[in-house]
Protein backbone atom coordinates (compact mmCIF):
# COMPACT_ATOMS: atom_id res chain seq x y z
CA UNK A 1 0.00 0.00 0.00
CA UNK A 2 1.36 3.67 -1.19
CA UNK A 3 3.04 5.32 1.81
CA UNK A 4 1.88 3.22 4.76
CA UNK A 5 4.19 1.97 7.03
CA UNK A 6 3.60 -0.17 10.16
CA UNK A 7 6.58 -0.12 12.68
CA UNK A 8 6.79 -2.60 15.39
CA UNK A 9 7.73 -2.48 19.01
CA UNK A 10 9.40 -5.39 20.82
CA UNK A 11 6.12 -6.30 23.09
CA UNK A 12 4.72 -8.36 20.18
CA UNK A 13 6.20 -9.00 17.04
CA UNK A 14 4.65 -12.13 15.85
CA UNK A 15 1.49 -9.84 15.76
CA UNK A 16 3.49 -7.20 14.02
CA UNK A 17 4.32 -9.86 11.58
CA UNK A 18 0.24 -11.10 11.03
CA UNK A 19 -1.37 -7.35 10.64
CA UNK A 20 1.85 -6.32 7.88
CA UNK A 21 1.06 -9.85 6.32
CA UNK A 22 -2.60 -9.71 5.98
CA UNK A 23 -2.08 -5.47 4.45
CA UNK A 24 0.70 -7.65 1.95
CA UNK A 25 3.63 -4.97 3.39
CA UNK A 26 6.82 -5.56 4.92
CA UNK A 27 7.55 -4.46 8.66
CA UNK A 28 9.51 -1.34 8.82
CA UNK A 29 13.07 -2.09 9.33
CA UNK A 30 14.07 -0.36 13.28
CA UNK A 31 16.64 -0.90 15.80
CA UNK A 32 15.55 -1.41 19.44
CA UNK A 33 18.24 -1.33 22.03
CA UNK A 34 19.06 -0.50 25.63
CA UNK A 35 21.91 1.26 26.78
CA UNK A 36 23.91 0.08 30.14
CA UNK A 37 21.62 1.64 32.28
CA UNK A 38 18.43 0.47 30.68
CA UNK A 39 17.71 3.66 28.75
CA UNK A 40 15.93 2.84 25.21
CA UNK A 41 17.52 3.69 21.93
CA UNK A 42 15.98 3.45 18.94
CA UNK A 43 16.70 3.96 15.13
CA UNK A 44 14.74 3.79 12.50
CA UNK A 45 16.26 2.70 9.49
CA UNK A 46 13.73 3.35 6.59
CA UNK A 47 12.66 6.74 5.58
CA UNK A 48 9.01 7.74 7.22
CA UNK A 49 8.51 11.45 5.43
CA UNK A 50 5.31 12.21 4.44
CA UNK A 51 3.94 9.15 4.93
CA UNK A 52 1.25 7.89 7.53
CA UNK A 53 3.09 5.47 10.59
CA UNK A 54 1.28 2.81 12.67
CA UNK A 55 3.17 1.88 15.84
CA UNK A 56 2.17 -1.35 16.97
CA UNK A 57 2.82 -2.23 20.89
CA UNK A 58 1.21 -4.19 23.27
CA UNK A 59 0.74 -3.45 26.93
CA UNK A 60 2.09 -6.96 28.06
CA UNK A 61 5.64 -7.98 29.79
CA UNK A 62 7.07 -5.11 31.01
CA UNK A 63 4.78 -2.78 30.25
CA UNK A 64 6.79 0.33 31.62
CA UNK A 65 9.36 -0.29 29.48
CA UNK A 66 7.18 -0.90 26.71
CA UNK A 67 4.92 2.28 26.82
CA UNK A 68 8.21 4.04 26.78
CA UNK A 69 9.69 2.64 23.78
CA UNK A 70 6.26 3.02 22.44
CA UNK A 71 6.45 7.30 23.09
CA UNK A 72 10.29 6.83 21.62
CA UNK A 73 9.47 5.57 18.14
CA UNK A 74 5.90 7.82 17.79
CA UNK A 75 8.57 10.82 18.95
CA UNK A 76 11.28 9.77 16.40
CA UNK A 77 8.46 9.16 13.54
CA UNK A 78 7.18 13.15 13.90
CA UNK A 79 11.14 14.21 13.81
CA UNK A 80 11.94 12.26 10.60
CA UNK A 81 8.45 14.40 9.14
CA UNK A 82 6.19 11.45 9.30
CA UNK A 83 2.58 12.72 8.04
CA UNK A 84 0.37 10.90 10.61
CA UNK A 85 1.67 9.07 13.43
CA UNK A 86 -1.39 6.60 14.86
CA UNK A 87 -0.58 4.31 17.72
CA UNK A 88 -1.73 1.10 18.00
CA UNK A 89 -2.71 -1.02 21.05
CA UNK A 90 -4.22 -3.83 21.08
CA UNK A 91 -4.04 -4.38 25.08
CA UNK A 92 -3.76 -0.51 26.14
CA UNK A 93 -1.44 0.61 29.25
CA UNK A 94 -3.31 0.95 32.56
CA UNK A 95 -6.50 0.95 31.17
CA UNK A 96 -7.61 -0.47 34.79
CA UNK A 97 -7.35 2.70 36.35
CA UNK A 98 -8.10 5.99 34.35
CA UNK A 99 -9.16 7.84 37.52
CA UNK A 100 -9.08 7.91 41.24
CA UNK A 101 -11.57 4.71 42.61
CA UNK A 102 -14.08 5.19 44.86
CA UNK A 103 -14.91 2.76 47.50
CA UNK A 104 -16.35 -0.22 46.22
CA UNK A 105 -18.99 -0.60 49.63
CA UNK A 106 -20.81 2.63 49.37
CA UNK A 107 -20.17 5.76 50.63
CA UNK A 108 -17.38 6.99 52.38
CA UNK A 109 -17.38 6.41 55.98
CA UNK A 110 -15.88 7.88 58.73
CA UNK A 111 -16.31 7.24 62.74
CA UNK A 112 -17.22 10.31 64.94
CA UNK A 113 -14.85 10.83 67.42
CA UNK A 114 -12.50 8.30 66.77
CA UNK A 115 -9.90 7.92 64.04
CA UNK A 116 -10.60 8.72 60.68
CA UNK A 117 -10.92 6.09 58.03
CA UNK A 118 -8.69 5.21 54.72
CA UNK A 119 -10.19 7.69 52.73
CA UNK A 120 -10.47 10.57 55.23
CA UNK A 121 -13.93 11.27 53.78
CA UNK A 122 -17.48 12.56 55.96
CA UNK A 123 -18.77 10.41 58.41
CA UNK A 124 -22.00 8.20 57.98
CA UNK A 125 -23.64 5.70 60.52
CA UNK A 126 -20.36 4.93 62.53
CA UNK A 127 -20.66 4.33 66.03
CA UNK A 128 -18.83 6.98 68.79
CA UNK A 129 -16.55 6.41 71.61
CA UNK A 130 -19.31 6.31 73.85
CA UNK A 131 -21.28 3.82 71.76
CA UNK A 132 -24.45 5.96 70.63
CA UNK A 133 -25.45 5.11 67.24
CA UNK A 134 -25.17 8.12 65.38
CA UNK A 135 -27.84 9.02 62.47
CA UNK A 136 -26.46 8.05 58.63
CA UNK A 137 -25.64 11.21 56.61
CA UNK A 138 -24.54 10.84 52.96
CA UNK A 139 -23.34 14.43 52.38
CA UNK A 140 -21.04 14.42 49.04
CA UNK A 141 -18.98 17.55 50.32
CA UNK A 142 -17.52 17.85 53.88
CA UNK A 143 -18.93 19.78 56.01
CA UNK A 144 -17.42 22.74 56.83
CA UNK A 145 -15.32 22.88 60.38
CA UNK A 146 -17.54 23.72 63.38
CA UNK A 147 -17.58 26.65 65.32
CA UNK A 148 -17.10 27.44 68.99
CA UNK A 149 -20.66 27.84 70.80
CA UNK A 150 -21.94 31.56 71.22
CA UNK A 151 -22.03 32.55 74.93
CA UNK A 152 -26.06 32.08 75.39
CA UNK A 153 -25.45 35.94 77.63
CA UNK A 154 -26.90 38.55 76.70
CA UNK A 155 -25.37 40.43 73.31
CA UNK A 156 -27.20 43.73 73.23
CA UNK A 157 -23.61 45.37 73.55
CA UNK A 158 -22.93 44.10 69.98
CA UNK A 159 -23.63 46.56 67.07
CA UNK A 160 -25.01 44.45 63.82
CA UNK A 161 -21.96 45.39 62.30
CA UNK A 162 -19.77 43.56 64.54
CA UNK A 163 -22.20 40.78 65.20
CA UNK A 164 -21.95 40.11 61.80
CA UNK A 165 -18.40 40.30 61.31
CA UNK A 166 -17.82 37.72 64.49
CA UNK A 167 -20.15 35.54 62.81
CA UNK A 168 -18.67 35.21 59.69
CA UNK A 169 -15.26 35.11 61.44
CA UNK A 170 -16.76 31.88 63.55
CA UNK A 171 -18.48 30.49 60.57
CA UNK A 172 -14.52 29.98 59.25
CA UNK A 173 -12.83 28.63 62.62
CA UNK A 174 -10.81 31.96 62.77
CA UNK A 175 -9.93 34.87 65.58
CA UNK A 176 -9.88 38.12 64.48
CA UNK A 177 -6.71 39.46 62.82
CA UNK A 178 -6.91 42.72 64.53
CA UNK A 179 -8.46 42.91 68.18
CA UNK A 180 -11.06 46.11 68.56
CA UNK A 181 -12.90 47.16 71.27
CA UNK A 182 -16.37 46.58 70.08
CA UNK A 183 -15.48 42.99 68.53
CA UNK A 184 -16.61 39.92 70.44
CA UNK A 185 -13.82 37.43 71.36
CA UNK A 186 -15.07 33.59 71.28
CA UNK A 187 -14.69 31.69 74.20
CA UNK A 188 -12.07 28.72 74.11
CA UNK A 189 -13.74 25.51 73.78
CA UNK A 190 -14.44 23.66 76.24
CA UNK A 191 -14.18 19.94 74.66
CA UNK A 192 -12.81 18.39 71.34
CA UNK A 193 -14.61 20.25 68.25
CA UNK A 194 -15.01 17.77 65.69
CA UNK A 195 -13.64 18.95 62.39
CA UNK A 196 -13.68 17.51 58.91
CA UNK A 197 -10.68 19.03 56.62
CA UNK A 198 -12.39 16.63 53.66
CA UNK A 199 -8.80 14.89 52.92
CA UNK A 200 -8.69 11.55 51.70
CA UNK A 201 -5.48 9.87 50.38
CA UNK A 202 -4.07 10.79 47.39
CA UNK A 203 -4.51 8.51 44.49
CA UNK A 204 -2.83 8.76 41.42
CA UNK A 205 -4.72 9.07 37.86
CA UNK A 206 -2.49 7.57 35.50
CA UNK A 207 -5.20 7.57 32.65
CA UNK A 208 -4.77 11.30 32.34
CA UNK A 209 -1.35 11.07 32.27
CA UNK A 210 -1.11 8.04 29.85
CA UNK A 211 -3.31 9.72 27.31
CA UNK A 212 -1.00 13.22 27.99
CA UNK A 213 1.88 11.22 27.20
CA UNK A 214 0.59 9.86 23.73
CA UNK A 215 -0.24 13.45 22.70
CA UNK A 216 2.67 14.98 23.88
CA UNK A 217 4.52 12.35 22.44
CA UNK A 218 3.11 13.02 18.70
CA UNK A 219 0.55 10.57 18.61
CA UNK A 220 -2.19 11.87 16.05
CA UNK A 221 -4.55 8.60 16.21
CA UNK A 222 -5.25 5.62 18.66
CA UNK A 223 -6.45 2.34 17.72
CA UNK A 224 -6.83 0.19 20.34
CA UNK A 225 -9.46 -2.96 21.35
CA UNK A 226 -12.07 -3.53 24.06
CA UNK A 227 -10.87 -0.95 26.87
CA UNK A 228 -11.40 -2.02 30.26
CA UNK A 229 -13.26 1.22 30.79
CA UNK A 230 -14.47 3.53 28.32
CA UNK A 231 -14.16 6.40 29.25
CA UNK A 232 -10.88 6.38 28.83
CA UNK A 233 -11.29 7.69 24.96
CA UNK A 234 -12.37 11.06 26.90
CA UNK A 235 -8.96 11.98 28.33
CA UNK A 236 -7.88 12.29 24.12
CA UNK A 237 -7.90 15.29 22.10
CA UNK A 238 -7.31 13.01 19.31
CA UNK A 239 -9.50 10.30 17.63
CA UNK A 240 -9.58 6.75 19.64
CA UNK A 241 -10.83 3.52 18.02
CA UNK A 242 -11.83 1.14 20.22
CA UNK A 243 -12.07 -2.05 18.19
CA UNK A 244 -14.33 -4.73 19.88
CA UNK A 245 -13.07 -8.52 19.64
CA UNK A 246 -16.69 -9.60 20.93
CA UNK A 247 -17.56 -10.65 17.33
CA UNK A 248 -14.45 -13.14 17.49
CA UNK A 249 -15.52 -14.10 20.42
CA UNK A 250 -19.35 -14.89 19.00
CA UNK A 251 -17.81 -16.69 16.29
CA UNK A 252 -16.09 -19.05 18.24
CA UNK A 253 -19.09 -19.91 20.64
CA UNK A 254 -21.23 -20.16 17.40
CA UNK A 255 -19.16 -22.36 15.68
CA UNK A 256 -17.33 -24.61 18.40
CA UNK A 257 -20.03 -25.11 21.09
CA UNK A 258 -22.35 -27.13 19.89
CA UNK A 259 -26.24 -26.67 19.96
CA UNK A 260 -25.43 -23.33 22.24
CA UNK A 261 -28.66 -21.67 21.47
CA UNK A 262 -30.60 -24.12 23.77
CA UNK A 263 -27.82 -25.73 25.57
CA UNK A 264 -25.60 -22.95 26.84
CA UNK A 265 -25.38 -20.04 28.96
CA UNK A 266 -23.48 -16.62 29.07
CA UNK A 267 -22.12 -16.15 32.58
CA UNK A 268 -21.24 -12.91 33.61
CA UNK A 269 -18.34 -13.67 36.35
CA UNK A 270 -18.85 -10.07 38.34
CA UNK A 271 -21.46 -7.10 38.10
CA UNK A 272 -18.78 -4.73 36.33
CA UNK A 273 -19.24 -7.24 33.34
CA UNK A 274 -22.60 -7.51 33.65
CA UNK A 275 -23.08 -5.20 30.46
CA UNK A 276 -20.84 -7.42 28.02
CA UNK A 277 -21.89 -10.39 29.13
CA UNK A 278 -25.32 -9.36 28.09
CA UNK A 279 -24.60 -7.52 24.48
CA UNK A 280 -23.10 -11.38 23.61
CA UNK A 281 -26.00 -13.20 25.00
CA UNK A 282 -28.86 -10.89 23.34
CA UNK A 283 -27.07 -11.18 19.78
CA UNK A 284 -26.44 -14.73 20.13
CA UNK A 285 -30.35 -15.56 21.73
CA UNK A 286 -28.79 -17.05 24.90
CA UNK A 287 -29.90 -17.16 28.23
CA UNK A 288 -27.74 -15.20 31.18
CA UNK A 289 -26.81 -15.49 34.92
CA UNK A 290 -24.48 -13.41 36.76
CA UNK A 291 -22.20 -13.38 39.56
CA UNK A 292 -22.72 -11.26 41.94
CA UNK A 293 -19.64 -10.70 45.17
CA UNK A 294 -20.35 -8.57 48.32
CA UNK A 295 -18.09 -8.04 51.23
CA UNK A 296 -20.03 -7.40 54.57
CA UNK A 297 -18.61 -7.02 57.97
CA UNK A 298 -17.93 -10.29 59.42
CA UNK A 299 -19.63 -11.95 61.91
CA UNK A 300 -18.54 -12.06 65.80
CA UNK A 301 -15.62 -14.64 66.06
CA UNK A 302 -14.77 -15.02 62.51
CA UNK A 303 -11.53 -13.07 62.61
CA UNK A 304 -9.72 -16.61 63.48
CA UNK A 305 -9.43 -17.23 59.51
CA UNK A 306 -11.62 -20.06 59.57
CA UNK A 307 -14.58 -21.28 56.85
CA UNK A 308 -17.65 -19.59 57.64
CA UNK A 309 -20.90 -22.29 56.58
CA UNK A 310 -21.91 -21.90 53.53
CA UNK A 311 -25.19 -19.92 53.32
CA UNK A 312 -27.90 -21.70 51.33
CA UNK A 313 -30.03 -19.99 48.64
CA UNK A 314 -33.16 -20.75 46.73
CA UNK A 315 -32.73 -24.15 45.14
CA UNK A 316 -31.81 -23.78 41.41
CA UNK A 317 -31.31 -20.00 41.49
CA UNK A 318 -29.17 -18.46 44.07
CA UNK A 319 -26.19 -19.52 46.02
CA UNK A 320 -23.39 -18.37 48.43
CA UNK A 321 -20.46 -19.16 49.63
CA UNK A 322 -18.60 -17.26 52.83
CA UNK A 323 -14.94 -16.45 53.36
CA UNK A 324 -13.43 -15.11 55.68
CA UNK A 325 -10.47 -13.49 55.99
CA UNK A 326 -8.06 -13.09 58.79
CA UNK A 327 -6.70 -9.71 58.31
CA UNK A 328 -8.94 -8.22 56.71
CA UNK A 329 -12.36 -9.37 58.61
CA UNK A 330 -14.35 -9.07 55.97
CA UNK A 331 -17.28 -11.85 54.99
CA UNK A 332 -17.39 -12.14 50.64
CA UNK A 333 -20.30 -13.89 49.73
CA UNK A 334 -20.60 -15.19 46.14
CA UNK A 335 -24.14 -15.72 44.94
CA UNK A 336 -25.00 -17.13 41.42
CA UNK A 337 -28.03 -15.66 39.94
CA UNK A 338 -29.94 -17.60 37.33
CA UNK A 339 -30.04 -21.32 36.59
CA UNK A 340 -26.74 -23.75 34.79
CA UNK A 341 -27.56 -27.12 36.16
CA UNK A 342 -27.25 -29.48 33.50
CA UNK A 343 -25.87 -26.60 30.90
CA UNK A 344 -22.07 -25.29 29.42
CA UNK A 345 -21.73 -22.39 31.40
CA UNK A 346 -19.55 -19.57 29.12
CA UNK A 347 -17.80 -16.98 31.25
CA UNK A 348 -17.09 -14.12 29.28
CA UNK A 349 -14.98 -11.46 30.71
CA UNK A 350 -12.66 -8.53 28.58
CA UNK A 351 -9.21 -9.08 30.32
CA UNK A 352 -8.04 -11.50 32.81
CA UNK A 353 -4.64 -10.67 34.74
CA UNK A 354 -4.29 -12.67 37.65
CA UNK A 355 -7.18 -15.48 36.95
CA UNK A 356 -8.78 -15.44 40.60
CA UNK A 357 -12.37 -13.95 39.50
CA UNK A 358 -13.00 -16.42 36.92
CA UNK A 359 -11.30 -19.42 38.58
CA UNK A 360 -13.87 -18.99 41.31
CA UNK A 361 -16.56 -18.26 39.17
CA UNK A 362 -15.70 -21.55 37.84
CA UNK A 363 -15.84 -23.35 40.86
CA UNK A 364 -19.12 -21.77 42.08
CA UNK A 365 -20.87 -22.72 38.50
CA UNK A 366 -19.31 -26.66 38.63
CA UNK A 367 -21.31 -26.35 42.09
CA UNK A 368 -24.41 -25.17 40.86
CA UNK A 369 -24.36 -28.47 38.46
CA UNK A 370 -22.81 -27.09 34.97
CA UNK A 371 -21.50 -30.08 32.72
CA UNK A 372 -18.48 -27.56 31.25
CA UNK A 373 -17.25 -23.96 31.90
CA UNK A 374 -15.58 -22.26 29.04
CA UNK A 375 -13.69 -19.20 29.57
CA UNK A 376 -13.84 -16.60 26.77
CA UNK A 377 -11.73 -13.51 27.19
CA UNK A 378 -10.45 -10.66 25.30
CA UNK A 379 -7.25 -10.13 27.14
CA UNK A 380 -5.50 -12.95 28.50
CA UNK A 381 -2.26 -11.32 30.48
CA UNK A 382 -2.24 -14.55 32.55
CA UNK A 383 0.43 -12.98 35.32
CA UNK A 384 1.93 -14.28 38.35
CA UNK A 385 0.48 -17.73 39.33
CA UNK A 386 -2.68 -17.38 36.99
CA UNK A 387 -1.15 -20.45 34.80
CA UNK A 388 -1.21 -22.77 37.40
CA UNK A 389 -4.47 -21.36 39.21
CA UNK A 390 -6.25 -22.19 35.96
CA UNK A 391 -4.50 -25.65 35.73
CA UNK A 392 -5.87 -26.24 38.91
CA UNK A 393 -9.09 -24.89 38.22
CA UNK A 394 -12.79 -26.17 37.00
CA UNK A 395 -12.11 -24.37 33.97
CA UNK A 396 -12.48 -26.89 31.22
CA UNK A 397 -11.25 -24.57 28.42
CA UNK A 398 -9.77 -20.74 28.03
CA UNK A 399 -10.61 -19.10 25.05
CA UNK A 400 -8.67 -15.87 24.58
CA UNK A 401 -7.18 -13.99 21.87
CA UNK A 402 -3.60 -12.90 20.61
CA UNK A 403 -3.64 -9.26 21.82
CA UNK A 404 -0.63 -9.81 24.10
CA UNK A 405 1.54 -12.99 23.55
CA UNK A 406 0.41 -16.33 24.26
CA UNK A 407 2.94 -18.73 22.98
CA UNK A 408 4.53 -19.53 26.50
CA UNK A 409 0.93 -20.03 28.14
CA UNK A 410 -0.25 -22.45 24.98
CA UNK A 411 3.23 -24.31 26.00
CA UNK A 412 1.82 -24.49 29.41
CA UNK A 413 -1.34 -25.21 29.37
CA UNK A 414 -1.58 -27.18 26.18
CA UNK A 415 -5.37 -28.40 24.82
CA UNK A 416 -7.27 -25.98 27.52
CA UNK A 417 -6.01 -23.02 25.43
CA UNK A 418 -7.31 -21.32 22.59
CA UNK A 419 -5.98 -18.44 20.56
CA UNK A 420 -8.11 -16.26 18.44
CA UNK A 421 -6.26 -14.46 16.41
CA UNK A 422 -6.64 -10.35 16.19
CA UNK A 423 -4.08 -9.61 13.74
CA UNK A 424 -7.02 -8.94 10.50
CA UNK A 425 -8.97 -7.20 12.54
CA UNK A 426 -6.06 -4.60 12.92
CA UNK A 427 -5.21 -5.01 9.73
CA UNK A 428 -8.52 -4.46 8.32
CA UNK A 429 -8.71 -0.99 10.78
CA UNK A 430 -5.34 -0.10 9.41
CA UNK A 431 -6.26 -0.38 5.50
CA UNK A 432 -9.68 1.56 5.96
CA UNK A 433 -8.48 4.24 8.49
CA UNK A 434 -5.34 4.92 5.32
CA UNK A 435 -8.12 4.98 2.53
CA UNK A 436 -10.46 7.26 4.76
CA UNK A 437 -13.22 4.52 4.85
CA UNK A 438 -15.44 4.04 7.48
CA UNK A 439 -14.64 1.36 10.36
CA UNK A 440 -18.12 0.99 11.97
CA UNK A 441 -18.37 -2.39 10.22
CA UNK A 442 -15.60 -3.77 12.32
CA UNK A 443 -17.49 -3.19 15.77
CA UNK A 444 -20.58 -5.73 14.55
CA UNK A 445 -18.57 -8.09 11.98
CA UNK A 446 -15.25 -10.03 12.08
CA UNK A 447 -13.06 -8.45 9.58
CA UNK A 448 -11.66 -10.38 7.03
Amino acid sequence: MRNLVVLGGSSHPALVDRVCRNLNISPCEATLSKFANGETSITIKESVREKDVYVLQSASGAVNDHFIELLVMISACKTASARKVTAVLPLFPYSRQPDAPYAKRGAPLKKVGGTAGSNGASSSGATGTNGSQKPFTFESVPSSPKPANIPSGNSSSLTPLALTSSLNRLALNQRPALARTDSWQPEAPSGHIETNTGYKEWVAQPGTLIASLLMAAGADHIITMDLHDPQFQGYFDVPVDNLYGRPLLQHYITTCVPNYADEAVIVSPDAGGAKRATAVADALGMPFALIHKERRRAVPGSATGGTVTPTPGSPGNVSAASIVGAAARRLATTMLVGNVHGKIAILVDDLVDTANTITRAAKLLKDQGATMVIAVITHGIFSGDAIERINASAIDKVVTTNTAPQDEHMAQLGDKLEVLDVGRVFAEAIRRIHNGESVSMLFDHVGI
